[in-house]
Parts: structure tokens; C-alpha cells; sequence
């Protein structure tokens, strides 16, 4: 059967194997970046209008646009409501990102680890996707100029605020220092902000494309971690040399996100109602990734090491005796526990052995402590096999 060369680059999505998996009731998963079904906010239907089941602009809504704009500009980001694109969630906007820039052997940057649902959009296109490593702070800036200097990629993908995977925040010294380097050298970013407003010590930063003078830039964000997921509506914006060009490949991918979700996520945006829920959901989830921390300390101290997240939905683990965490995936599963392993968040997995990433938002507080003891229990067994 003649499918097209991309096909033979597609992969399946490993954290969406091990969410099938872990649908069991009786498996404790720490896999998703789920966002906790007691936190889902109540939502009204009864006054959307009709005309919302009609088509809609591909554009997205007017008034979701200005809101989004002007919430946009109050972080310091420079744009009008005519460079908003509403997606379908976020996701399309990486989507729509690699195939405005890639085409087979198109290099381009990111930083080690990443999101693994991006770096696979990325591979599926053809992309030669280079690293940076992450430090405590951000991106190594020494690294990161060696990068630019030797490669000049199509563009550069991070999460500044709150990492998925790791849950690094960039400092202020490393978001300027970015922010100059792509300057430098006209380097596209794609910034990725999921977990901006999931912060638990109250610190902010302003956003990277807020600190540009020249390079181009896409800014993406999501109501998924915020309101509800299943609405699937998110935004990008884009410097305006990027957006007609980004417009018409929304155009020709579905026409338009869609218009119920929409309108519901109208109701929230920029409203007291949404910084009241925003002020309970953090509240809630520093609960839970406290208690998450003291089961860590008493199952993982003598396993791994790690920092205490200040914000976002993971722990990142790094074993102390590393071993590729893919091969504890079916021990774990039959102990009835399903965890995310580190490895395919980076280009290259196979030489960054040791990870795992567990999310602490979803799971049943009642059941996290005997979940990370057989967690614990499985890592334990896969290191005495490697020693053995």
C-alpha cells in the first residue's frame, strides 16, 4: 500500500498507550498530565446561542479574540486581537508550526528534555531536531549560543514557565539572556505556556516574546489545565509576518475550532468567576504536590533525586543508579501502577537513561502512598536485574 514518506516517521503516542492502559480502575497513574476531575468547573449551557452551531470564522469568535489579546497584553506581550488564532487546544499550534517551517532535514532547536507530544509532531514532519540542556534555571546559555552559532535552526520550541517535563521556570536573567541570543542570530521562538497560571509561590515572569526586539515569534497557550480539557480550545499568537501564514494552514487543516467551546470559554476569560477558580485550583493542586513530596521523600530518597515543583502538574525523577525507565513499564503495569518514563522526552532517548516523570495533580490522595511504594518496588527490582 503506497503511503506517503511521513508515514514511516509516524510513531504512536507512548503516553497515550499507557493512559489506555491505565483506564483500569484499580491502576494508580502518575502517566497523565491530567488535571484533577474534582477541579473541573461547573459550566452553564442554557444561555449559549443558537448561532454557535453554526460555522465560525477561522479566525476564532471576535470577543474571544480581544480577550485573549488584551489578557495577552496585561503580561506584557505586544499584540492586538488581529494577531490572536484560536486552536484546538494547543496542540494544533505545533501542528501548524511544522508545516509552516519543516520539511525533510529542516533543523531545528529545542530544549533537553521536552514535551514528548511536540518533539513528536516535530519528527513526524522530518525535523533534525537538536537539543539544548536544561539547567536548574533554564537553558544553558553557553550551549545555547554554540547552537545558534553553528546551526541557525528554523525555530527554537520552549516552555518557559513551569516545563513539561521537568518543571523548570526560567529565571529573569535566562529569559533576557534567550530572548537576546535569537535576537542575535533571527531565530524563530515558538513559546509554549500551559502551566503559566498553575504557579504555587505566587512568582511570575513576563514571557520571552515580550522580551524580543527582531525575531519572529509564536505565543501558545491553553484553557485545558485551567477550565476543561475536553473543550479543546486554545490560541496561538503570532508576530505579524507569522499569522496570514499561519491562518491559511488553520483554514486548510479544519476551518475553524469549535464554536461551543468557544463561547464557553468566553465566559471565563478575563472574569473574577476565573480568578476565583484560578486562586482555588492552585490552592488545591499545592495540597496535593505536598503531599506528593512527603510519599516521595518516604518511597524515592534513596532511588532519585529532585526539586520540589513550584508550579505545573509533574515531579521529574532522576534515578541515582540510571537504567532506561521504558523497561519498567510492563512490571509496573502488572503492579497496577502506570508512570511516565523519561526517556522519549528527549531527540535522543537511548542516551538519556534514568528518568521518570510522575504527575501529581490526578490521582487519589488515598492511594498515592501505596502507588509510589509500588512504584518504588518496581524500581528497585529493575536495578538488581541490571546489577545482576
Amino acid at each position: 500500500m503506497a503511503f506517503s514518506e511521513r508515514v514511516a516517521r509516524l510513531k504512536s503516542s507512548l503516553i497515550r498507550e499507557i493512559l489506555a492502559a491505565a483506564q483500569r480502575p484499580e491502576v494508580m497513574s502518575f502517566a497523565g498530565g491530567l488535571p484533577a476531575e474534582a477541579m473541573l468547573p461547573k459550566v452553564q449551557w442554557a444561555d449559549m446561542p443558537v448561532a454557535m452551531g453554526q460555522y465560525g470564522m477561522s479566525e476564532g469568535e471576535p470577543a474571544l479574540r480581544e480577550a485573549l489579546a488584551a489578557e495577552a497584553r496585561a503580561l506584557g506581550v505586544p499584540c492586538e486581537a488581529s494577531q490572536v488564532l484560536v486552536v484546538s487546544g494547543s496542540q494544533q499550534t505545533l501542528d501548524l508550526a511544522a508545516k509552516l517551517y519543516i520539511d525533510q532535514g529542516t533543523q531545528i532547536l529545542l530544549e533537553a528534555p521536552t514535551y514528548l507530544a511536540a518533539l513528536q509532531i516535530f519528527q513526524l514532519f522530518g525535523a533534525d531536531c537538536l537539543s539544548v540542556p536544561l539547567e536548574a534555571d533554564g537553558p544553558d546559555l553557553v550551549k545555547l549560543r554554540a547552537r545558534l552559532e553553528q546551526h541557525r535552526p528554523a525555530f527554537i520550541y520552549l516552555i518557559p514557565t513551569f516545563q513539561n517535563p521537568s518543571a523548570v521556570r526560567y529565571s529573569e536573567a535566562k529569559r533576557d539572556g534567550v530572548a537576546a541570543l535569537l535576537d542575535e542570530f533571527g531565530v524563530t521562538l515558538i513559546e509554549d505556556e500551559p502551566y503559566r497560571e498553575l504557579t504555587f509561590d505566587g512568582a511570575s515572569a513576563t514571557p520571552i516574546v515580550s522580551r524580543l526586539q527582531r525575531a519572529s515569534w509564536i505565543y501558545t497557550g491553553t484553557v485545558s489545565k485551567t477550565l476543561l480539557p475536553g473543550l479543546r480550545v486554545g490560541y496561538l499568537i503570532a508576530s505579524p509576518d507569522l499569522f496570514p501564514h499561519l491562518l491559511r494552514l488553520k483554514q486548510s487543516a479544519d476551518l475553524h475550532t469549535n464554536r461551543v467551546g468557544q463561547w464557553q470559554a468566553l465566559q471565563w476569560i478575563g472574569t473574577e468567576r476565573l480568578r476565583d477558580h484560578l486562586g482555588e485550583l492552585r490552592d488545591f493542586y499545592r495540597v496535593r504536590r505536598d503531599g506528593f513530596q512527603a510519599a516521595l521523600q518516604r518511597h524515592f530518597s534513596e532511588l532519585a533525586d529532585w526539586e520540589l515543583p513550584q508550579g505545573g502538574l509533574f515531579f521529574w525523577l532522576t534515578l541515582k543508579q540510571p537504567l532506561d525507565t521504558r523497561t519498567l513499564l510492563k512490571a509496573a503495569l502488572a503492579n497496577d501502577v502506570a508512570f511516565m518514563p523519561g526517556e522519549p522526552f528527549f531527540p535522543e532517548p537511548d542516551c538519556n537513561l534514568g528518568h521518570l516523570r510522575l504527575n501529581f495533580s490526578h490521582i487519589d490522595p488515598a492511594r498515592l502512598d501505596e502507588g509510589l511504594k509500588r512504584l518504588a518496588a518496581v524500581v528497585r527490582e529493575g536495578q538488581a536485574r541490571q546489577a545482576a
